[in-house]
């Protein structure tokens, strides 16, 4: 059997991750307010930054 590179491993792991933090339990955590704008508007577009950088980093080979 073939075996998955470990970029393609690493990407895999951040996709369960990506669920698992947009995931509706975790979306409605945050409550309030910083600077007029609501706290899970901020926390969804936190989050998908984040994966997004890991991934370029994952991408790129930065992580060694």
């Amino acid at each position: 059997m073939k075996r998955s590179s470990p970029v393609r491993q690493r990407l895999a792991a951040l996709g369960l991750l990506g669920l698992l933090l947009f995931s509706y339990p975790l979306v409605g955590l945050p409550s309030g307010g910083i600077a007029g704008l609501p706290a899970g508007v901020l926390y969804l577009f936190g989050v998908w930054l984040g994966l997004i950088a890991l991934a370029a980093a994952v991408a790129e080979g930065r992580g060694k």
